[in-house]
């Protein structure tokens, strides 16, 4: 993905505009950001920027003044910011000629800022190039996708996730056996590599792996304990995420379960998403109690 570009920018016939598929939680800021530099540096390579030269100096003291940067404001991209950079894009490059803007998270373009954009990227300018990094590229609008060229990120498996952790020398936890734990379980309600490191840092893992725990121990007694009997507001989605993971695992180990008991199992996986989703507009939650609903329900289903 990276070379092609890298290959544009050399024979200097890369697109006005990218759309860059990749999370945040993965790396995408930071590849949009090298992509960023590797248009301005002086000296590119097929490897990406020199890092030497003027310009990614500039870059690395973060105050490259044709280097415009733009992040959501709270949840969404606002059209003032989209105002201003327009702006600042139509004005005379100060170094080098060229003129790069990186937009992350694109996705939270709010539909005003978004039709702000479009003029843009219809009618970018010439030695202008915008790369809208998004999280979640199905989100973007589809006038915005249409006038970008995309770049698909492969995200890594397993066994690629596990060698990379190996190689940042990480201490992971043990298990009961004194063994390296594989955190990777935790990946899809983390986001992604980067996030899985942060959590191991700061205690977050440990907490999504105390309410596996729980969770286990629940649907085995019939009742919530430990950190499920004590989950504040704001950890009631993590909760209730570990519990979705643990539904489908439980799906997946049991294979003599009835094709009904499977059916209702991950129906009710589905319900706990969806609260998920319903849990950050809803004020004054009863974390303990809805935890304990769920178990109720889950056990009803294996005991039937």
């Amino acid at each position: 993905m990276t070379q092609q570009f890298y290959r544009q920018v050399v024979d200097e016939h890369y697109s006005h505009a990218y759309m860059l598929n990749a999370d945040k939680a993965y790396g995408g800021e930071l590849q949009a950001s090298v992509m960023a530099q590797a248009v301005l540096c002086y000296n590119p390579s097929e490897q990406g920027a020199c890092g030497h030269c003027k310009s990614c100096q500039l870059i690395a003291a973060g105050s490259h003044p044709d280097l415009h940067l733009v992040a959501p404001d709270g949840h969404q991209i606002k059209v003032d910011q989209i105002r201003q950079l327009c702006s600042s894009l139509s004005q005379t490059a100060q170094q080098g000629g060229r003129r790069v803007a990186v937009i992350h998270q694109a996705e939270r373009l709010n539909l005003a800022a978004a039709n702000a954009l479009l003029k843009t990227l219809e009618e970018p300018g010439q030695e202008t190039l915008i790369i809208l990094q998004v999280n979640h590229g199905a989100q973007l609008l589809a006038t915005i996708k249409s006038r970008c060229q995309a770049l698909e990120f492969t995200r890594p498996n397993k066994a690629q996730l596990l060698s990379w952790l190996g190689a940042l020398n990480i201490q992971l936890p043990l298990d009961k056996n004194d063994k390296p734990q594989d955190v990777t379980w935790c990946i899809g309600i983390l986001g992604g590599p980067i996030a899985l490191v942060d959590s191991l840092a700061n205690g977050r893992y440990q907490q999504l792996l105390a309410y596996r725990q729980d969770w286990a121990l629940a649907a085995k007694q019939g009742y919530v304990s430990g950190e499920l009997s004590k989950v504040s507001e704001e950890q009631i989605i993590d909760a209730l995420n570990v519990f979705y993971l643990y539904l489908r695992q439980y799906v997946l180990k049991n294979t003599k379960t009835s094709p009904f008991i499977q059916a209702k199992i991950i129906s009710l996986a589905g319900e706990v998403m969806q609260m998920c989703q319903r849990l950050s507009s809803m004020p004054n939650v009863n974390t303990t109690a809805l935890c304990q609903q769920y178990i109720i329900s889950f056990r009803q289903l294996i005991l039937s």
